[in-house]
């Protein structure tokens, strides 16, 4: 990265004509000020794509509630809550596991901007300690409950990538923790932001976790090689591209199999059809990615795990019903 201030540079001087006069050069693009490039460098590291999972989660907690309603205030609740749940606290996340993972994405995917050194180690502190006090202020403003959840969740994540505790160097541990935190604990959340907690949203929201632990086992695929020259035991490192697919199948059917059952004897049919039928669609995602997991990575997140996400809203809405 450039330093602050830093100016393109002198322009070249053009060669003259015949004529004795010089040709015009084209004028070079402005580069990136310093707070533009600032800016968009951090939100690079938070990466917006993973804000998904925990911001959806949270309002399916919401919903769950039964707490939810039309009105100002509720709305503007829900929308401060997903905006903590996505960028703020999932982004920092990122940025965590980014500096923790510099090692491993320089053999992985050394164009990063922590491993191709674009960005300083200053950036990187400044933006943790910054979407930390951010996140810890509106947590406290949703209330007492969001906050405690939000500091289990935190306390997650960096036992998920920090030392000497760095629990994603096993599959099993690393993936348990980033699900929970993703999907149950901001399901929990979005929950008590609005209305006192049941036991049966936190049955539903820890199946959607075990489930969600499959969904992670995905992200996996794609560096393989730089885990296993790290020592990291991640689920395909262990089990090899087809059992881990597999084992991604079968985990996020057992889950979905297992709120269905609940949903019926809670006595919320509707919402166990539709959850049913969500799950069925997933047969064929399900048989191409076991196939070739590698090359249909892309693929099963866009159709298999779509379709899972929307089954937690049918749930929540069950719920809430």
């Amino acid at each position: 990265m450039s330093p602050l201030g830093k100016g393109p540079g002198l322009v070249p001087t053009p060669p003259s004509t015949a004529k004795g006069t010089r040709m015009k050069s084209p004028l070079p693009s402005p580069p990136l000020t310093g707070l533009r490039s600032t800016l968009s460098h951090s939100l690079s590291l938070m990466k917006p794509v993973t804000w998904f999972a925990p911001a959806w989660a949270f309002l399916c907690g919401a919903v769950a509630s039964g707490g939810l309603g039309w009105q100002v205030e509720p709305l503007t609740r829900l929308a401060v809550g997903i905006f903590m749940a996505g960028p703020i606290l999932c982004g920092l996340s990122q940025v965590v596991n980014d500096y923790c993972d510099r090692d491993v994405d320089a053999i992985n995917e050394p164009h990063r901007l922590i491993p191709s050194g674009q960005v300083a180690l200053r950036h990187i502190y400044i933006l943790t300690i910054s979407l930390t006090v951010l996140g810890t202020c509106i947590a406290l403003l949703l209330g007492g409950q969001v906050a405690l959840f939000v500091g289990l969740g935190l306390i997650c994540a960096l036992a998920y990538s920090i030392k000497p505790l760095r629990a994603k160097r096993n599959g099993w541990f690393g993936n348990a923790l980033v699900a929970i935190s993703y999907e149950g604990l901001a399901w929990l959340a979005g929950h008590v932001a609005f209305a006192t907690l049941t036991g049966q949203s936190v049955a539903i929201a820890l199946l959607y976790s075990l489930g969600a632990h499959g969904i992670m086992t995905v992200n996996d695929f794609k560096s393989i090689k730089g885990d296993t020259l790290m020592g990291i035991r991640s689920i395909p490192v262990q089990y090899g591209k087809v059992m881990a697919a597999r084992m991604v199948v079968v985990i996020m059917g057992a889950a979905q199999i297992g709120v269905i059952t609940l949903l019926f004897v809670w006595g919320h049919p509707v919402a166990a059809g539709v959850v049913t039928l969500l799950l069925a669609f997933q047969s064929i995602p399900n048989v191409r990615f076991i196939r070739d997991p590698e090359h249909n990575e892309v693929f099963f997140n866009a159709t298999a795990i779509m379709l899972y996400v929307w089954g937690m809203l049918a749930a929540a809405l069950g719920l809430a019903g």
